[in-house]
């Protein structure tokens, strides 16, 4: 049996992650899928005060009150940097760490500064027209390229606005998360606009790092969810 943990990215929640938990519960597993604070079934907690910091707590949180170890910490797309911070800080109690289809930060980074300078002004626009000066307006589901047309009204329905502070702020890492012994990235096939491509070719030829494609959209966990469940098991080493 493994600890999974499975931290979703921007705009979404833990909603976004039944499938995937149901197929590893069935196989025995724990499996713990923490909304971020502010979004998905927290979006009542949404304000201006939110950042990187916060739901980078959210995950430690949700390690410690659980009293987990031995845990496999997945995050996916912006959850790549929170689950960088959170390990970092508590890596004693991370064995796998999975970048699903998503940024991998150095220190000082915020998730602003892993995108292109076209995204960072869109993104700042939006903010400004649509988000008050401090919420990013959520991206549509065609946009991360769903599959499905029931996924993708799914998907619709279900995202909300965005704190910005959590993308403008600077990740504080001492190099921790780096002793993590199991490291895996994993790349969607089908997101042809994906801004993770310089990440994924970095573990791809990393002997350090496992590295699998899936023939999905961004969200793997939606299009993919058997062979998502799988290739997490491989990542935690089971």
């Amino acid at each position: 049996m493994a600890n999974f943990v499975l931290v979703h990215g921007a705009w979404h929640g833990g909603w976004c992650w039944v499938r995937v938990a149901a197929q590893l519960v069935q196989q025995g597993h724990r499996v713990l899928i923490p909304t971020l604070t502010g979004l998905g079934d927290r979006v009542h907690l949404l304000n201006r005060d939110v950042n990187l910091d916060t739901h980078i707590q959210d995950v430690i949180g949700t390690i410690e009150a659980e009293e987990l170890t031995e845990v496999t910490l997945c995050g996916h797309s912006y959850g790549g940097v929170v689950i960088t911070g959170a390990a970092d800080r508590v890596a004693d109690r991370i064995s796998s760490i999975v970048y699903l289809d998503a940024f991998i930060p150095e220190d000082g980074q915020a998730q602003r500064d892993l995108i292109s300078v076209k995204r960072q002004a869109d993104a700042d626009l939006m903010v400004s027209e649509q988000g008050d000066g401090w919420k990013v307006p959520p991206r549509s589901a065609e946009s991360f390229m769903v599959q499905s047309p029931e996924d993708r009204d799914w998907v619709n329905r279900r995202c909300v606005p965005h704190p910005y502070a959590t993308m403008t702020q600077p990740v504080s890492l001492t190099g921790n998360w780096k002793n993590i012994s199991r490291k895996t990235f994993i790349k969607a096939g089908l997101y042809t606009t994906s801004p993770f491509g310089p990440f994924a070719e970095a573990a791809k030829n990393d002997p350090d790092w496992q590295y699998e494609e899936i023939d999905a959209g961004h969200d793997i966990m939606l299009d993919a969810p058997k062979e998502l469940s799988d290739a997490l098991v491989r990542a935690a080493a089971l």
